[in-house]
């Protein structure tokens, strides 16, 4: 249960107490005094106040706004306050899985001795109490055997070693007869599946209600669940970045595949360059030969065409001179008949002349007479 000054806290605030002009303590989610598991969820400590399962008062902070603040923080779920509390509860749990597991094997163990009829622990008690119940007897006739001889501080040490077992075996009767009660009690009894109490079977349903809605079995109901919820959210939280890692993964792999096909690319391409070149040099070494092969038969047929040139030519040389001077002596002919026809017309063209100027000269003689015959027949 939380303390006056815890409610008021919750309520008020922290500094209620303050003056107006009073500084106001400044307290961060981080901070050492603040209680995480508050920040997380709850606080365990405030579910099991005043019951079997009790942990104690939390003298840390448990502020709502700062529950706010860490909410809000950037550093929400990255600083391990969630992975602390859920071990905390989960060894709540543990300890609560352990006390069903002991109620179970209790009844368990009750329930079979009744059945087979076995001797159980009562049986045993009963056994001790009748030792013990001889020794006592056995002890009291020593007793008065030596009361009778005189050895009294002997009779007195061994009646307090009577008394003692006295004391003992009383003490097994009350514990026999409360383990037999208890065993009758456990015949009509069960074991609650959430917080490992003993429920009564058949029991009024008031009763019932009544153990649902207590502390300790609405508590441990509660760390069940938040549990659950923890372990959810944390893994929605730790396969985020998982998944951004596949993503990122696979895009470099698929990045690195493209670079090989690339680099396969890049390869064949050189190859087929590389062949292409080998097949061109190919090619030319080809050509090369080829040419000098035909250069050789060139230049064998060019020597044997230009000796037969030289022969030609030495023929076309002297058939030359002979038609030059065939030709010559032909010029030289046609020369002097050109001469002597260019004389012969040179003369005649001269005749001519003269003749022209001759008649040229009457004609004008003519014309002069019969222009003065004519002047003189006007006068």
């Amino acid at each position: 249960m939380l303390s006056a000054a815890q409610l008021l806290d919750e309520l008020m605030g922290r500094d209620r107490n303050l003056a107006p002009d009073e500084k106001r303590s400044n307290v961060r989610w981080d901070d050492d005094s603040v209680c995480k598991h508050f920040l997380c969820e709850f606080c365990p400590a405030e579910l099991f106040t005043n019951t079997r399962s009790d942990l104690g008062p939390c003298e840390k902070i448990h502020d709502e706004n700062l529950r706010k603040q860490y909410e809000k923080s950037s550093r929400y779920l990255k600083v391990g306050y969630e992975r602390e509390f859920l071990r905390y509860l989960q060894s709540l749990l543990a300890e609560v899985e352990r006390r069903i597991r002991r109620g179970h094997a209790r009844l368990a163990l009750s329930q079979n001795q009744q059945a087979s009829g076995s001797v159980g622990p009562t049986g045993k008690n009963e056994e001790k109490v009748q030792v013990l119940t001889d020794k006592i007897e056995g002890l009291l006739q020593q007793i008065e055997e030596l009361g009778s001889e005189g050895k009294v501080e002997e009779a007195q040490g061994m009646m307090k070693l009577v008394e003692q077992l006295k004391e003992e075996r009383e003490l097994l009767k009350s514990t026999t007869s409360t383990i037999e009660s208890f065993a009758a009690q456990e015949k009509q009894m069960e074991v609650c599946e959430v917080c490992g109490a003993f429920l009564i079977v058949g029991d009024a349903q008031s009763r019932v209600d009544d153990h649902l809605m207590g502390k300790q079995h609405m508590g441990y109901a509660k760390i069940k669940n938040t549990v659950e919820e923890l372990k959810e959210k944390l893994r929605k939280k730790t396969d985020e970045p998982e998944r951004e890692d596949r993503l990122k993964k696979e895009k470099d792999d698929k990045d690195r595949d493209k670079e090989k096909e690339r680099e396969k690319e890049e390869k064949d391409k050189k190859r087929r360059r590389e062949d292409e070149e080998r097949e061109k040099e190919r090619n030319r070494e080809k050509d090369k030969r080829k040419r000098s092969r035909s250069r050789s038969r060139n230049s064998s047929r060019a020597s044997e065409r230009k000796n037969s040139r030289t022969r030609d030519h030495k023929r076309s040389r002297s058939r030359d001179r002979r038609r030059s001077r065939s030709r010559e002596r032909q010029r030289s002919r046609s020369h002097n008949r050109t001469d002597r026809k260019h004389r012969s017309r040179s003369r005649d063209k001269r005749r001519s002349k003269s003749r022209e100027r001759k008649s040229y000269k009457h004609r004008s003689r003519s014309r002069d007479r019969e222009r003065r015959s004519k002047e003189k027949g006007l006068f």
